[in-house]
């Protein structure tokens, strides 16, 4: 049987689930990944029952059967500075790693909109917010695990919202408060598979043929909205220059749980881990209601990338 996809989904899909939250919650979906002191860390958005979100680790020693925290970690801030932009809550993680420290790029949900919040810790006990790092509406920000010329490198989304264009853009910051240099990376294709629009979902992986970076896709019907992924090649040296793409999405909501739930019809991941044999490890909202993971080989994924219909 052909398949469409490089990606096998975990044959016990899903891994998370709002049963498997030590208290009472509505659901757990999109999580960040890393690997932290040969663990596998997740960290997981969870919406309380008053439809906020908030943040909560969990761990694994396997990659599958996690042990999730008793309590959150990064909830709503009460300071001043960030309390009237987190009011509504903090969502979506991106977790990057540079050198000794991790970098958490979230969500920050409050009434006057979404906006990108960097943050960092360096043992997953302390988090450190740094900035927020755009005005509203933007989100689904990921940062490069590298500087680029001594600089920061954010990828985000402007717009996408009330029916907005939602392009992929990028930009530079000497310290991460202070952002510029902006510009276009990935636009949206009318009438293709993301024709509503795109967003970054895992911070770009590096490989000897360029950055890999996943993307979701967004695209309208007549009974909703469909979120799926593709992936996309950057240039090593120039991440701002894509030198591929594939021609269709690489997962995208087939089973019951990806289709049924809060939000149908969503596959949506904000991590992941490179194993050492090649296979990414991706760890993906389902429907804004529990989370799965699925596996493919990297190879194949820029194979994907550099064919001559991908571009």
């Amino acid at each position: 049987m052909l398949n469409r996809s490089p990606f096998e989904r975990f044959y016990k899909n899903p891994i998370l689930k709002r049963t498997d939250i030590p208290y009472f919650c509505n659901s757990v979906f999109n999580t960040a990944a890393c690997m932290f002191r040969n663990e596998y860390l997740l960290l997981l958005r969870i919406e309380d029952l008053e439809g906020r979100s908030h943040l909560t680790i969990a761990r694994s020693k396997d990659g599958i059967n996690f042990i999730v925290d008793k309590k959150p970690w990064i909830v709503p801030s009460h300071d001043p500075d960030y309390e009237p932009y987190e009011r509504y809550g903090v969502e979506d993680p991106r977790i990057t790693q540079i050198e000794e420290t991790y970098y958490i790029t979230y969500t920050a949900f409050g009434p006057f909109g979404a906006r990108i919040g960097i943050g960092k810790t360096e043992d997953f006990k302390k988090f450190e917010r740094i900035s927020l790092a755009t005005e509203v509406d933007n989100k689904d920000g990921v940062l490069f695990p590298e500087k680029f010329n001594e600089e920061y490198v954010l990828i985000t989304r402007p717009g996408g919202f009330g029916g907005q264009r939602g392009d992929i853009w990028i930009s530079f910051s000497p310290d991460l408060i202070y952002w510029g240099k902006s510009r276009l990376l990935m636009r949206h294709t009318p009438g293709g598979w993301s024709s509503g629009k795109l967003g970054a979902s895992i911070p770009p992986v590096k490989t000897e043929e360029g950055w890999l970076l996943f993307y979701h896709g967004v695209r309208e019907t007549g009974s909703g909205r469909i979120y799926r992924v593709g992936a996309a090649l950057l240039d090593l040296e120039k991440p701002h220059k894509v030198i591929g793409h594939t021609q269709h999405f690489v997962l995208g909501p087939e089973e019951l749980y990806e289709r049924v739930g809060d939000v149908p019809n969503v596959v949506f991941p904000c991590g992941a881990i490179l194993e050492e044999d090649g296979t990414i490890k991706v760890y993906y909202g389902v429907a804004d209601t529990a989370i799965a993971m699925a596996t493919a080989k990297i190879d194949d994924i820029i194979r994907l990338c550099l064919s001559p219909y991908a571009k």
